[in-house]
């Protein structure tokens, strides 16, 4: 039997609507296969929408998924989540999903993704965005601090890796 041992991997926080349109789960879909393919790890909130969509991505390459979850129940994941993390603590997971990697990945997203988007960059991570929020910079007193936008999924995986390998 061969054994493929993975020295290291890499987490990246993927963030997103767990309400959206066919484009936006269709792009977390091929973030998930681009992060499993370059021995990245998907980290998310677990649930549905683009949290569905990136860890069954990610699986379709035979990738590893974690859900940290707002609830208590472990089977309140999507089918697609290996490791279920319950938190118990309701929209407070969003702190632990993003700090679980060095960077996250926004695509779409509500209130609850703006909410991981703003304690990301409070820790000083960089948040890549995909047909996500946009920041008014006038009411930002930091530099530096932005969603970095990309257009396609293939540049927001290379430069979440890029800034992940960084650290």
């Amino acid at each position: 039997m061969n054994i493929k041992i993975i020295k290291k991997f890499v987490p990246i926080s993927v963030i997103g609507a767990s309400n959206t349109d066919k484009k936006n789960l269709s792009t977390a879909f091929k973030v998930g296969q681009l992060i499993a393919s370059n021995k990245g790890v998907v980290i998310c909130g677990g649930l549905g929408g683009i949290m569905e969509s990136v860890c069954k991505g990610a699986k379709s390459k035979n990738g590893l998924t974690v859900g940290i979850l707002p609830g208590n129940d472990p089977n309140d994941s999507n089918d697609w989540v290996d490791i279920k993390i319950p938190t118990g603590i309701g929209y407070a997971r969003n702190v632990l999903v993003v700090n679980a990697s060095k960077v996250s990945i926004a695509i779409s997203g509500a209130f609850g993704t703006l909410s991981e988007i703003g304690h990301a960059l409070a820790e000083n991570k960089k948040v890549i965005g995909l047909n996500t929020w946009n920041l008014d910079q006038k009411h930002i007193d930091y530099n530096n601090i932005d969603i970095i936008h990309q257009d396609t999924p293939e540049k927001a995986v290379k430069l979440a890796f890029k800034y992940a390998l960084e650290q």
